[in-house]
């Protein structure tokens, strides 16, 4: 049975789709059958993995419009074991097109219901905002990661993101797990970034991994050139702390939901 995996964080620049593209890689490059999913119309985890979203003509907007199955949508990458729901422009128009569908909040849940089997983990990247899509990629999803930058106004937003999660719990998805708040954009060299590390598991005890993921010139190159950090520098820091991660994801098969308080 896949382990749904949803990245969110309603702040921008706060390293999502970062995470999701070479969180996906390392758990692929450790021999489970991976699935990235771009649930955000700028399409950035689809580039992050090498794929031309503006030369593809089936994308996760036609499999959410229920024009095409999951499927017949999936790409290979360059790592065997990873593959991808690529996405586009084109995915702003489902928020406009299924607005009055009474089954809009299901769409994405329904399209991979049918890829149970195929696939260990299903990482969802989504948009910075609390969208539709970002509610289907919660409705979907076993857990959600949260990644959160170690700068100035780091927690703000934060709460409103996790009764977001409340109300999905309630209404969509009661079983809807914290996987975790993921430190990103760690800087050794200030007093800033061990402030918010530290606030961090102040307000939020055991919802923080161990992982921190450092700030990584080489992992802010990585997707210019098409590719998950492992690819591009294996030997870094970045490189090194993602699959740090996904080590303390695997370890945490069928941990139990972790409450917000």
């Amino acid at each position: 049975m896949a382990r749904v995996i949803c990245i969110a964080n309603q702040k921008g620049g706060v390293g999502k789709t970062t995470t999701a593209i070479n969180l996906s890689a390392s758990l692929a490059v450790s021999e489970k059958r991976t699935l990235l999913i771009d649930c955000d119309p700028q399409a950035n985890a689809t580039s992050g993995v090498g794929i031309d979203h503006g030369a593809i003509d089936r994308t996760l907007y036609h499999g959410m419009l229920g024009q095409m199955g999951a499927e017949s949508l999936i790409m290979d990458s360059a790592i065997p074991s990873l593959k991808v729901v690529p996405s586009n422009v084109e995915l702003i128009g489902f928020e406009v097109e299924m607005m009055s569908s009474p089954n809009r909040d299901n769409s994405l849940k329904n399209l991979i219901a049918d890829l149970d089997g195929s696939f260990e983990y299903i990482i969802l990247d989504c948009p910075p905002s609390l969208s539709l899509l970002t509610v289907n990629a919660l409705t979907a999803a076993d857990s959600l990661l949260i990644p959160l930058q170690c700068e100035f106004y780091a927690l703000e937003g934060l709460g409103q993101l996790l009764r977001t999660v409340e109300r999905i719990r309630q209404v969509l998805n009661p079983e809807l797990k914290i996987a975790g708040i993921l430190l990103t954009m760690f800087d050794k060299r200030t007093n800033l970034s061990y402030q918010v590390a530290e606030e961090a598991e102040k307000y939020f005890p055991d919802l923080v991994f161990k992982t921190i993921v450092p700030r990584n010139i080489r992992l802010s190159e990585a997707p210019s050139f098409g590719k998950p950090i492992l690819l591009y520098d294996a030997t870094s820091t970045g490189a090194l702390s993602y699959f740090e991660l996904a080590r303390e994801i695997m370890q945490t098969e069928g941990d139990v939901c972790k409450e917000v308080t």
